[in-house]
This record gives C-alpha cells, sequence and structure tokens, in this order.
C-alpha cells in the first residue's frame, strides 16, 4: 500500500482572529484586546499560540483590529530570540471574521491553513484533524464539539459521512447540540468565496453558502472554553488554574 503523507501543523500557517471589541467585558478590561485579558498570569491568546507550538505550529498571522497596537507590540517583543514567526494583519476598518482571512491572503503561504478564534480553546489533536481534511478532500473542515446549553453557539448539523448539511449560527436553541468550535482547516480556494474589503462574517455570510463544495464536520470531545462573558471567562480561569505551567517562560496548557 503506498505510504500517504499528510501536511503537519508545522507546515501550516495559523491565522488567528483576535479583532474583536469585546464588548461584554468592558466591565472587567479596557485597556488591551478582549484575547488578550490575562488568565492565571498569562494573556490568553498566549495560551492558545503556546498550546498550538506545543503542536508544532511556527508561523502565526495575527488578524487585529481593535486596539490592534497592543498585540503588535506585544508580539513583536516576543518574536526575539524565539522560534516563532509572528506577522500582524491589520484591519483599517471592522470586516468581520470572514472578512479578517480575506485582508490576511497576502500574508497566508500553506494549503491548508488553519483559522481559529483568538478569544476561544479547546484542546485536540490538530494531526489527526489535518488527515481529516485530506482524507475527506474537503474545501473547509470545522471542529464541532457537543455542548448542554446550544443557545449561544452555532448549532451544526452532519450527514453520515461528517459532511456538514446544516449550518445555523447562532439561532438559540435550548438543549443539547453539536456546535461550531471555531477552529477552521481552509483550502486556499475558499479566498476567492470573501469578497475584498467588505465586511463578512464566516459564520453567516460565507459557510452556509459552500457547504455544496464539501464542508466536514470534524468532532472533538471538548470542552469548549471561550472568554466572550464575564462568567465564561471565570469557567476558563478556574480550568486553567493547575493546568498551566511556567516552562522556561513558556505557558502550556496540559
Amino acid at each position: 500500500m503506498r505510504h500517504v503523507r499528510y501536511a503537519t501543523l508545522k507546515e501550516t500557517d495559523v491565522v488567528i482572529l483576535c479583532g474583536g471589541f469585546g464588548t461584554r467585558l468592558r466591565g472587567i478590561i479596557n485597556d488591551r484586546p478582549k484575547s488578550m485579558v490575562e488568565v492565571v498570569g498569562t494573556p490568553f491568546m498566549d495560551i492558545l499560540i503556546n498550546y498550538l507550538a506545543k503542536n508544532g505550529a511556527s508561523r502565526f498571522i495575527l488578524c487585529t483590529g481593535y486596539m490592534g497596537e497592543f498585540i503588535k507590540r506585544y508580539y513583536e517583543n516576543k518574536e526575539k530570540g524565539r522560534r516563532l514567526k509572528f506577522i500582524i494583519s491589520e484591519e483599517k476598518k471592522p470586516l468581520g471574521t470572514a472578512g479578517a482571512i480575506k485582508n490576511a491572503e497576502l500574508y497566508i503561504e500553506s494549503d491548508p491553513f488553519l483559522v481559529v478564534n483568538g478569544d476561544s480553546f479547546c484542546k485536540m489533536s490538530f494531526k489527526e484533524f489535518l488527515r481529516f481534511h485530506f482524507i475527506k478532500k474537503a474545501f473547509l473542515s470545522i471542529a464541532v464539539t457537543t455542548i448542554e446549553d446550544s443557545r449561544d453557539y452555532g448549532l451544526v448539523e452532519l450527514n453520515d459521512n461528517q459532511k456538514i448539511i446544516n449550518f445555523n449560527e447562532k439561532k438559540f436553541v435550548e438543549g443539547t447540540g453539536l456546535i461550531n468550535a471555531g477552529i477552521y482547516l481552509f483550502s486556499r480556494g475558499i479566498l476567492k468565496e470573501i469578497p475584498h474589503g467588505e465586511k463578512q462574517s464566516l459564520e453567516f455570510d460565507i459557510i452556509p453558502k459552500i457547504l455544496n463544495k464539501g464542508v466536514y464536520g470534524y468532532k472533538i470531545k471538548g470542552p469548549l472554553l471561550d472568554i466572550g462573558t464575564p462568567e465564561r471567562l471565570e469557567k476558563a480561569i478556574i480550568y486553567f488554574k493547575g493546568k498551566i505551567h511556567d516552562k522556561k517562560s513558556r505557558y502550556y496548557p496540559d
């Protein structure tokens, strides 16, 4: 049998969406972007980046918007003496999740490339995620997980082949459901589906329109942590307490 080689995370660009306003956290932080709020003594996005780096990632494209200079200064200093590469893709105006990815097109070199939200975290096997994407010959692969209260998340419906046949972003449906975990593997061709310079939502404007091109859901067990509200931020803090250890000034969750 011929050996099939799949891409590794080391060969895959990681695009991090970190341009949100974080309006629901304004009572807690107002001097930095939401993704940079401190959790157990370190910025949340550092936890995310170092987890990805532990899994092999080394080239990060940071899509900044609101208070983007804070992120730029921080990671320009972090890059010195490290094996990680940080590239800043700055929005001059709010472009939404899909618009931010399109805005970063010139910096994206790999095919596929990974996209993650800068305000959420979920443990998973990126090696298996990449393998899944190649086996399915997917146009887009989305990590999905089950949650008991799906009211504030996008519901996803899969067929027996794990192809996504229904994608309803934030329909406020009560009860247990399969949701979008905010972790994506994009084939480069998807960039042609996003208008340049326009505010576009990945969840509302793009994904529902490309389901017929081959969009698949990769099931993970979670838990999905996000810091979008004070309550969820507190849950993240509780989760990471005791799980983060300083290893030569690099923070990794176990």
